[in-house]
């Protein structure tokens, strides 16, 4: 819901407490809820009045109760947005009259949002395909029932009309589909797999990025990944990860908080050399790693759902990106020569 004033317009944010919510702070509650916003603006609007809970201006420390409507109306201008189709190739692995499989390229934004207002899949979407549906309130999320972080490649279900969006939206909030992503890893595992229990939340220090927090731990959402390996290559690791949940950052947060940052991954400290020698030569082979892959090393791999029509299990491979491939290839032949 849009409020224009004389000073501007901002944008209200409405929220209902999950019935099973814990008691936690509102700032903090909002801090998860909210993508950019920050503490202290949280704050701010408590104190201007602009946090509503049951129509009721609360202080920031008010502790969100199950079923609790929150209200709040952030004091930050928001950006005029028009969905401008674009004529962006998609590659298109599957397509019928409900649903459609696209293999995403690293670097392709998945919606609009700030600093990315266009190029995004959103936009591609827009010009191939006519009228598709919209959870979203400010509807410039047309089709889409998950996404991927920009620099993430592979499959990803885009829903045709409404009952197909509401349909996939549903197995994925069940938790029944199907997530296999490959990823490249810093160090080495002595288990051959095991699962990452955590929930996850932005992170209070860089709201750009999420935190693991205690299971239990009334911030943050509850997640799970299970992790196998593949690959050793000494110093990084080549694993697979299925999510039985998905949450924002999900694989990049939970690898980097059991010691195994996503090699590249400049947010989550993986753009550094963490493992390995000291020597020069092996310094500037890693940093020719990075220039030939410029983003974390994570590709969604397999997609599994029911198909929203005739409920049959529909299951997709996608291969490795070629650059993902190359960097595989160029640690295989760095550890034969090195001795």
């Amino acid at each position: 819901m849009n409020n224009n004033s004389d000073e501007g317009v901002y944008i209200k944010h409405e929220i209902k407490a999950d019935p099973s919510q814990s008691m936690v702070r509102i700032d903090k509650f909002l801090m998860d809820k909210l993508e950019n916003a920050t503490r202290t603006k949280i704050q701010e609007a408590a104190k201007l009045g602009n946090i509503l809970v049951n129509k009721v201006a609360v202080k920031s420390n008010y502790k969100v109760k199950p079923h609790d409507l929150i209200q709040v109306t952030v004091d930050e201008p928001i950006q005029e947005f028009e969905l401008i189709p674009e004529d962006i190739p998609l590659t298109i692995v599957y397509e019928d009259d409900h649903v459609l499989v696209v293999n995403k390229e690293a670097g392709m934004v998945v919606h609009p949002g700030h600093g990315n207002w266009n190029r995004t899949l959103v936009n591609a979407l827009a010009y191939h395909f006519e009228n598709l549906p919209s959870q979203q309130e400010h509807g410039y999320r047309p089709g889409l029932v998950h996404r991927l972080d920009k620099n993430t490649s592979g499959l990803m279900v885009i829903a045709k009309h409404e009952e197909a969006l509401a349909n996939v939206s549903e197995q994925f909030f069940n938790r029944t589909t199907h997530r296999r992503y490959f990823a490249l890893v810093w160090g080495s595992f002595k288990e051959a797999e095991g699962t990452v229990v955590g929930n996850i939340g932005r992170s209070f220090k860089n709201r750009k990025i999420m935190d693991v927090f205690p299971e239990g731990d009334p911030y943050g959402k509850h997640a799970v990944t299970h992790y196998k390996v593949l690959e050793e290559f000494d110093y990084v690791t080549l694993v697979e990860c299925r999510l039985e949940t998905g949450r924002t950052h999900q694989i990049r947060a939970h690898m980097k908080h059991i010691g195994h940052p996503l090699f590249g991954d400049v947010e989550y400290g993986g753009d550094k050399v963490l493992r390995g020698t000291r020597f020069t030569k092996y310094k500037q082979f890693v940093d020719n790693c990075f220039k030939l892959m410029p983003s974390q090393a994570l590709h969604a791999k397999e997609l599994g759902f029911k198909h929203p029509e005739t409920k049959e299990w529909m299951q997709f491979d996608s291969e490795l990106p070629e650059n993902f491939i190359q960097l595989l290839e160029k640690w295989k032949v760095y550890l034969e020569n090195r001795l």
